[in-house]
C-alpha cells in the first residue's frame, strides 16, 4: 500500500515535467516572435481596427437620419446579390451598419494578420533552418507552436481592443462594440489555429499559407452563398461558415453571446489537433511530402524551374478570379436598384468607379478591386524569389551555370505575366456575369496593369537593394488596397488617395474615356524600379 501511494506521485510528476518539458522556452520564442513582428503587427492592428472608427463616422455623416439608415438597410436585405457581399443588415443604428459593413471584411482581414504571423514563426522558421538550430537549445517540441499561436492571440487582443475603444470615441460604443470586436478577433484566433495545422501538413510556408487562405476563401463563399439564400443569417451555409458565425454574433441587434461559444470551442479543437500533429512528427518534416519532381525536360530551364514552383499557386489564383469575375458582374445588374434615390451611395460609387452612369461606376469600380487583389498575388509571387534565397535553395541553381538575372527572370516572367492573366480572366468573368460589353470590360481589367505592375517593381527593388526588408512590399501593397476599398467610403483627402497608383488610372468603363498618359507612366516607372531591383540583386551577395 505504500509503494502504491509513492509512486503515484511520482508518475504525476513525470507526466508534469514531461509537459513542461516541451513547453520549455516558450517565453524567450514569444518575445522573440514578438520583437520581429514589432512594426508588422501594429500596422495591422491600427489600420484594420481604426477603420470600423472611419467606417462609423463616415455612416454618420452619410446618413444622419433614421429614415435614410432604415432605407439602406431596406435596400441592402432586399438585394440577395449585395447580401452575398456584406451579409444583412440586423439593424438600422450607426453601429449596426458598421457590424454590417465591416464584420466578414474585418474577419478575413484578422484570418489573414493571423495566418502571417502563425505559419512565419513556425513552418517558415522551420523551413529557412532556424528551428532546428533554436531547437539544439533548451527549447520544447510545442514551444514553437505555442509562441506562435500566443503572439496570434496578441494582435488578436489587441485588435479587439482598437476596435472597441475607436468605436465607442466614435459614439457607436456599449455592448455592441464588445461583440463585434470580439467576434472579429475570435475568428482570427480561429484561423490562427487552421493555419497552425496547414504547417503540419506541407513543408512550404507558401504552401501553407495558401491552404489556410483557400480554406478563408471557402469561408467567405460559404457565407456569401448563405446570406444570398436568406436575409437573416440563418442560412445552413452560412452557419457552415466561421465567417458566418462572426456575422451572426449580431452585434448592435440584441447581440448572440453564444455564439461566441461556437468560436471558442472550435479554437479549442483546432488547437489540440494541431498540438498532436505537431508532437508526431520531426523538425522540417511534414505529413505530406514533396513530390520530387523529373530531372531533365521542362524543369531544365529556370523559366521551367519557376514555372513548377508557382503553377499550382497561379492555378488557384485564375480560378478565384474567374470565381469572383462571374460574381461581381452578377451584383451589376442590381447596382442601381441598390442605390435608388440616394445621392450619397451613388457619390460613394462615382468616387470609386469615376463620374459615370451608375452602371458603368460600379463596374469601374469592381475592376479596380480586382486589380488590387491582383497586386497581392504579384507581390506573393515575386517575394518566392526571397523564399528560394532565404531556404538555401538558389544557391545551388546559381553555383551552375544559371545566371542571377536569368534566375530571377523566370520568376520575374510567372509574376508579372501571371498577374495580366489574372486581369484577363477577372475581366471575362465580369463580362460574362454582367451579359453585356465584353471588350469595354476586358479593356477596362487590363488597363489596371500599370498600377500592379508597379507595386510588383517596387517589390523587385526590395528584394534585389534590401533583401531584409522585402516582406515590407506586402504593407505597401496593404496600404494600397486600404486607400481603395475604405478611402471612397470614408472620402478621404485625395492628396492621402494620390499614394495608391490605382488613383491615377482611367477610371473604365465610362469616365472620361481612356487616358494613355498615367498608363504610360506608371509603365515606365514599374520597368525602372524592375531594373534597378534587378542591378541590385547582381550587385549582392546571396543571402545564407
Amino acid at each position: 500500500m505504500t509503494a502504491v501511494t509513492m509512486t503515484t506521485p511520482a508518475g504525476a510528476r513525470r507526466r508534469t515535467g514531461a509537459t513542461a518539458g516541451q513547453l520549455a522556452g516558450t517565453w524567450r520564442l514569444l518575445r522573440l516572435a514578438l520583437r520581429r513582428d514589432r512594426i508588422m503587427m501594429p500596422v495591422w492592428v491600427l489600420v484594420l481596427g481604426g477603420s470600423f472608427a472611419s467606417v462609423a463616422g463616415s455612416l454618420t455623416s452619410l446618413y444622419d437620419t433614421a429614415g435614410q439608415r432604415a432605407e439602406l438597410a431596406a435596400s441592402m436585405n432586399g438585394n440577395s446579390s449585395l447580401r452575398a457581399m456584406y451579409g444583412p443588415v440586423f439593424d438600422d443604428s450607426v453601429g449596426g451598419l458598421v457590424s454590417w459593413r465591416m464584420a466578414a471584411f474585418g474577419a478575413v482581414l484578422a484570418a489573414v494578420m493571423s495566418l502571417i504571423v502563425v505559419v512565419r514563426h513556425t513552418r517558415e522558421e522551420e523551413e529557412t533552418g532556424r528551428q532546428e538550430m533554436l531547437s539544439s537549445a533548451m527549447v520544447g517540441r510545442r514551444a514553437p507552436l505555442t509562441a506562435a499561436l500566443l503572439a496570434a492571440v496578441i494582435a488578436n487582443a489587441a485588435l479587439a481592443l482598437v476596435i472597441a475603444a475607436g468605436l465607442a470615441g466614435s459614439g457607436a460604443g456599449g455592448a455592441g462594440a464588445v461583440a463585434l470586436a470580439l467576434a472579429v478577433a475570435g475568428t482570427g484566433v480561429l484561423f490562427a489555429c487552421t493555419a497552425a495545422i496547414a504547417a503540419q501538413f506541407t513543408e512550404s510556408a507558401r504552401l501553407a499559407k495558401g491552404l489556410t487562405a483557400a480554406v478563408v476563401g471557402a469561408a467567405f463563399v460559404l457565407k456569401a452563398a448563405g446570406d444570398s439564400a436568406a436575409d437573416d443569417g440563418s442560412s445552413v451555409l452560412t452557419w457552415l461558415s466561421p465567417i458566418g458565425w462572426a456575422e451572426n454574433v449580431r452585434a448592435y441587434a440584441d447581440e448572440r453571446w453564444w455564439v461566441l461559444l461556437v468560436l471558442a470551442a472550435a479554437v479549442a479543437v483546432q488547437a489540440v489537433l494541431a498540438y498532436t500533429l505537431a508532437g508526431r512528427r520531426d523538425v522540417g518534416m511534414s505529413f505530406l511530402a514533396t513530390r520530387p519532381g523529373p530531372a531533365q525536360g521542362r524543369i531544365s530551364t529556370a523559366f521551367g524551374l519557376a514555372l513548377r514552383l508557382q503553377r499550382g499557386a497561379l492555378t488557384g489564383w485564375t480560378l478565384s478570379f474567374a470565381v469572383v469575375g462571374v460574381t461581381f458582374g452578377g451584383l451589376t445588374g442590381g447596382a442601381a436598384d441598390l442605390v435608388g434615390d440616394n445621392a450619397k451611395t451613388r457619390e460613394i460609387f462615382e468616387r470609386m468607379g469615376g463620374q459615370a452612369g451608375l452602371t458603368d461606376a460600379f463596374l469601374a469600380a469592381m475592376v479596380s478591386v480586382l486589380g488590387m487583389v491582383a497586386a497581392l498575388y504579384i507581390v506573393a509571387s515575386v517575394l518566392r524569389l526571397h523564399g528560394e534565397e532565404t531556404a538555401g535553395r538558389a544557391e545551388p541553381v546559381l553555383a551552375g551555370g544559371v545566371g542571377r538575372i536569368g534566375w530571377a527572370a523566370g520568376h520575374l516572367v510567372i509574376a508579372f505575366g501571371g498577374a495580366t492573366l489574372l486581369m484577363a480572366v477577372g475581366g471575362l468573368g465580369l463580362a460574362v456575369g454582367y451579359g453585356h460589353e465584353l471588350p469595354a470590360v476586358l479593356g477596362a481589367s487590363l488597363v489596371q496593369l500599370p498600377a500592379i505592375w508597379l507595386l510588383g517593381g517596387v517589390t523587385v527593388l526590395l528584394y534585389g537593394a534590401f533583401p531584409k526588408a522585402a516582406v515590407a512590399s506586402w504593407g505597401v501593397a496593404g496600404i494600397c488596397l486600404a486607400l481603395g476599398w475604405l478611402g471612397p467610403a470614408v472620402n478621404m483627402p485625395q492628396a492621402v488617395m494620390d499614394i495608391s497608383p490605382f488613383t491615377h488610372l482611367p477610371k473604365l468603363p465610362g469616365g472620361t474615356g481612356m487616358e494613355w498618359g498615367p498608363v504610360l507612366a506608371l509603365t515606365a516607372v514599374a520597368v525602372v524600379l524592375v531594373g534597378a531591383g534587378a542591378v541590385a540583386l547582381r550587385r549582392r551577395d546571396v543571402l545564407t
